[in-house]
């Protein structure tokens, strides 16, 4: 247990109650309600892809606007299963994110830990979607997850997302160490950007994977950055303008007709580094588990490649569900659990945003 500070609690108590998780780092608003011996037995999302598409990508202002009409119907929903079971904590993202849209959850969050009189505590957005590969056997192993849990360590994860690209490390201690990261563009804002060059509306990465089924990933070449003077570390940027150039040199009619080609290739290229770095980091330790999350990880492509590996080292491999591989309460609730050690809540509820917040903070 860590050493408490003047005027901080160690933030759960428990008492049989519930973690209430509450997420709103860019444009989702979400809500879960945790129970540490059973596990999420509710979630609830509101998405404003919609909205943010005609744009081509997400607005701040408009999506820390909309959490404010969204939180209010969720939350009418989240008590509708609470009922009167009790609330053991609130845990809500802290960072990194949208610095209003942050600021829009923790007032959901403190306001439900004022009328509840109970903890707060802030979470790591990326330090849950570290751990969201594991809830499944949260679910599967509640009596004896500390245990289980810590069989998989140390584990070697893989977040690929449409803001970032990290390789890393959670070792026995449960501390997470960061091995490459991306110098520019995140796998997924490669996706998202390439499909838009190609004329595929945002978000471009799940379109790109539909319109590869039908390409061969072999008919384009596309460079495959691999930055030998840091190896673990990932860059997109360049493949980006790559398709750029190809593109211009193309008639509309032939980018038509070619499109599904160009979509099994470029997408091949951006997988081709996420696994060759894997790899690597693979070869330099013994690792026990493998675990992938983030948007990205929705690609079957993607999770066969890792799957593969995974089986070849020898090593299990975990992936987060579909449904928390995004922005979600969910994995929020989580993590508060699995980090319950470390976490400490300020009785003051004086809890700020961080939407510059690293993996390793």
């Amino acid at each position: 247990m860590v050493e408490l500070k003047e005027n901080e609690v160690d933030w759960f108590r428990p008492n049989g109650g519930l973690i209430v998780g509450v997420e709103s780092s860019c444009d989702e608003s979400a809500l879960s309600l945790f129970d540490p011996s059973v596990g999420l037995i509710g979630e609830w999302i509101s998405s404003q892809i919609d909205l943010h598409r005609t744009y081509g990508g997400v607005v701040p202002d408009l999506a820390s606007r909309e959490h404010l009409q969204n939180f209010g119907p969720l939350l009418e929903e989240m008590d509708r299963v609470r009922k009167e079971r009790p609330v053991a904590g609130i845990a809500v993202t802290q960072g990194p994110g949208l610095a209003g849209c942050l600021a829009m959850g923790i007032s959901v969050a403190k306001s439900l830990a004022l009328k509840w009189e109970v903890p707060l505590v802030g979470i790591n957005h990326l330090r849950a979607h570290a751990f969201s590969p594991f809830i499944e056997m949260h679910e599967e192993n509640f009596a004896s997850f500390d245990e289980v849990f810590h069989q998989m360590l140390p584990h070697l994860g893989l977040l690929v997302s449409g803001g970032n690209t990290i390789l890393f490390e959670i070792d026995q201690s449960v501390s997470i160490r960061i091995l490459g990261s991306t110098r520019d563009d995140a796998a997924g804002e490669a996706l998202d950007k390439g499909g838009k060059l190609m004329g595929i509306p945002y978000p471009g990465g799940p379109l790109i994977e539909k319109e590869a089924l039908a390409g061969d990933c072999r008919a384009f070449e596309f460079p495959r950055a691999l930055l030998k003077d840091t190896p673990f570390d990932f860059s997109f940027s360049g493949l980006k303008t790559s398709l750029r150039y190809r593109l211009d040199k193309m008639e509309a009619e032939e980018i038509v007709a070619e499109r599904a080609n160009l979509c099994a290739s470029y997408q091949e290229a951006v997988f081709d580094v996420l696994m060759k770095k894997t790899r690597g980091a693979l070869q330099q330790r013994e690792y026990r588990s493998m675990g992938l999350s983030g948007g990205v990880s929705n690609n079957q492509r993607l999770r066969n490649a890792f799957t593969s590996l995974a089986e070849k080292g020898n090593v299990s491999a975990h992936f987060a569900r579909m449904k928390h591989t995004g922005d979600n309460a969910g994995m929020i609730a989580f993590a508060a659990w699995v980090e319950r050690e470390r976490l400490l809540s300020d009785d003051s509820y004086a809890l700020e945003i961080c939407p510059s917040m690293t993996l390793q903070s």
